[in-house]
């Protein structure tokens, strides 16, 4: 129960240190209408670099990304790319009490990620997975991941 807690903890504090830097940025000056608003849009086609991420979760995004043909151009530079995708993930593996008392072997997974404009700033998409019935580990969250991102890019919002 304490590491439900302190995935969940994990989570909230990523989420809420990218909105507070996301608040001390300066805002951009606008160039054909409102900045923000544009900053928040993913465009198809646009570059994207996945940052290394702990327990190589960097990977399975980008597999899922692939995949789930996310509309976007996976860059190996950060220099070179609009966006970054940022993140962790977390697995815990089925107890003996969980296999004995509930005959599930499936792991327990949390995984966050989010997507910053890298010119501006502004983070454009953020995103948790939790499930504690995981069939296919860290392959389930990032295809989840990427799954949710490959809607937003194609809303153009």
């Amino acid at each position: 129960m304490k590491k439900v807690s302190a995935s969940a903890t994990l989570v909230l504090l990523f989420l809420a240190v990218s909105a507070a830097q996301q608040q001390t940025e300066p805002a951009a000056k606008p160039s054909t209408g409102n900045a923000v608003a544009e900053s928040l849009v993913i465009p198809q086609g646009a570059k994207v670099f996945v940052a290394t991420m702990p327990d190589n979760f960097d990977e399975f995004i980008r597999a899922a990304m692939q995949r789930k043909n996310v509309p976007v151009t996976l860059v190996q530079d950060r220099a070179s790319a609009d966006f970054e995708i940022t993140g962790f993930s977390e697995t815990q593996k089925a107890g003996t009490a969980k296999k004995l008392i509930m005959g599930s072997w499936h792991s327990r997974e949390s995984a966050s990620i989010k997507v910053a404009n890298l010119k501006s700033g502004v983070i454009a998409f953020a995103y948790s997975y939790n499930t504690d019935n995981s069939a296919h580990g860290k392959k389930s969250s990032a295809e989840s991941c990427a799954k949710h991102l490959k809607e937003k890019v194609e809303s153009g919002k």
